[in-house]
């Protein structure tokens, strides 16, 4: 054999062994060419679907909008997929995966990314999922994109697994577990390979898409169920009810990150709002502090809470500064007693009980003055007391005191919310409060980063028969306490 051809063998041998070892570079490719709905095919009806200045336009009668061009007849199994998404106020839409084209009504099979900013619903029902949302199986509650401005969806699936991304923030991480919950109906609501389909609700939903695009991915490893059975079942039932599994009284305490509490949201299928103590000697003091926590919060995927500190908070901060929060929340465990001694009721070295049923008539006469005149959405920590007297709390918390409890929470529109950790208020009380009308909220108020699953709050709400329609979530721009109320010049009572 010569050096020459010697020398080419090894070339060629190298050449082979380089092509074996690169991967083909997945590419994306373009499922709308932006002049027509060519590779689409619409169902039950075809006039909701229109391109206009290179976008597909939604809007009209309910509809569905398939893709099926391409050499495999748009079935895709693993895949990343984007689109730019606007829709106009109102509008409600959705990116269904895995689906398959039918002739009517809504898809029966795959999943839906629902895109959903400010539409509310219609009649009895009132539609909570928000943008990014696995409708019915991981629904996100918080806003994640406006109305009128472009934001970009990106899903991206592979095997047992979806995630989802609103402008490159993970909302949604989804491991469907081998045999999931799901009821008759939606027995098809799983992974398994199929078509893209885009959504038109109704005559008066308005939603544009443009740049959809596609990348094909490789088979992958199943990934392991971060939960149990038991969790999974409850929490997908959930869903499906449409009810809001939401911790609106989280603390970024015990070194917890939002990182941390976001991929402990997904992981669990809880939505979270994260709120600062806003108040005298807390880490939120005036106006400034309070824009400057804004701004490392701004585009995280939570609610914002603001967590009401003492009763001198109403002096420290402007409607304006206020108002960015989503909801603000406080309780009734500082106030200054009739002798003005100021206690918090936390630390048992800062309580005076000099008599008892006097110490409960001042505390609930408290609790009347904060909910009916400070600017709050959420009464939280509720019917604490402090550990001197704390196990008399069935004998301290008489009817009458019930009574006037519940009427102001009702009268004023104030949401009572049930604490996991504290597990209050008592089954008793929570009765009384959904039998006035009262809506209630889950919190947690964790001192760690290991707060838990809401058990006491779920216990609760499956006691009482809770529903979507008792649940508070966080009011529009415009209606909020703060911005009706404005703020008092000093609480009196």
């Amino acid at each position: 054999m010569t050096t020459i051809f010697r020398s080419l063998i090894l070339v060629m041998l190298a050449a082979l062994l380089g092509a074996c070892q690169t991967t083909p570079k997945e590419e994306w490719t373009s499922l709308f060419n932006g002049e027509s709905l060519e590779g689409w095919e619409a169902m039950e009806h075809p006039e909701s679907f229109k391109v206009e200045d290179g976008m597909i336009v939604c809007n009209g009668k309910r509809a569905h909008l398939f893709y099926t061009g391409g050499k495999q007849r748009g079935i895709f199994r693993n895949f990343e997929l984007k689109a730019l998404v606007k829709t106009e106020p109102g509008a409600n839409s959705g990116i269904f995966i895995h689906s398959k084209k039918q002739e009517k009504g809504w898809p029966l099979k795959g999943y839906e990314v629902q895109v959903n900013n400010s539409y509310a619903g219609t009649g009895s029902f009132k539609e909570l999922k928000k943008t990014g949302s696995l409708y019915g199986i991981r629904n996100v509650y918080y806003p994640t994109a406006e109305d009128n401005e472009w934001f970009e969806i990106h899903v991206r699936v592979v095997e047992n697994q979806v995630a989802v991304f609103i402008d490159g923030k993970q909302v949604v991480d989804y491991i469907q577990p081998d045999d999931p919950y799901r009821p008759r109906n939606d027995k098809y609501k799983v992974l398994d390979r199929g078509q893209i389909a885009l959504q038109a609700h109704d005559p008066g939903s308005k939603t544009y898409f443009k740049d959809i695009q596609i990348k094909e991915l490789p088979e992958g490893e199943k990934k392991k169920v971060p939960v149990s059975k038991e969790w999974d079942q409850r929490i997908t039932r959930l869903h499906m009810d449409n009810f809001p599994v939401v911790d609106l009284h989280v603390h970024l305490k015990g070194g917890l990150t939002i990182d941390q509490a976001t991929h402990n949201s997904m992981k669990l299928g809880i939505n979270y709002g994260i709120a600062p103590n806003c108040g005298l000697k807390f880490p939120v003091t005036d106006d400034g502090s309070l824009y400057a926590y804004m701004d490392t919060v701004k585009g995280q995927p939570i609610f914002r809470g603001m967590q009401a500190e003492g009763r001198e908070w109403v002096t420290l901060f402007s409607p304006e500064a206020i108002a960015q929060f989503d909801y603000v929340f406080t309780d009734a465990m500082t106030w200054t007693d009739d002798q003005g001694r100021r206690m918090r009721l936390w630390i048992p070295d800062e309580v005076f009980v000099d008599d008892e049923q006097h110490f409960m008539d001042q505390l609930v006469g408290k609790i009347e003055a904060i909910v009916s005149q400070e600017p709050i959405d959420i009464y939280v920590n509720p019917t604490f007391l402090p550990t001197v007297i704390a196990d008399k709390y069935e004998e301290l918390w008489t009817d009458e005191r019930i009574d006037r409890l519940v009427k102001v929470l009702a009268d004023n529109g104030v949401a009572l919310e049930i604490n996991s950790r504290l597990k209050l208020p008592s089954e008793k009380i929570l009765r009384r409060a959904k039998e006035a009308g009262v809506k209630f909220t889950f919190g947690t108020n964790n001192v760690t980063p290991n707060f838990g699953r809401l058990d006491y709050s779920l216990e609760m709400a499956e006691k009482l028969g809770l529903s979507y329609h008792d649940m508070f979530l966080p009011k529009p721009e415009g209606k909020k306490p703060v911005q009706i109320k404005g703020l008092p010049d000093e609480i009196t009572g």
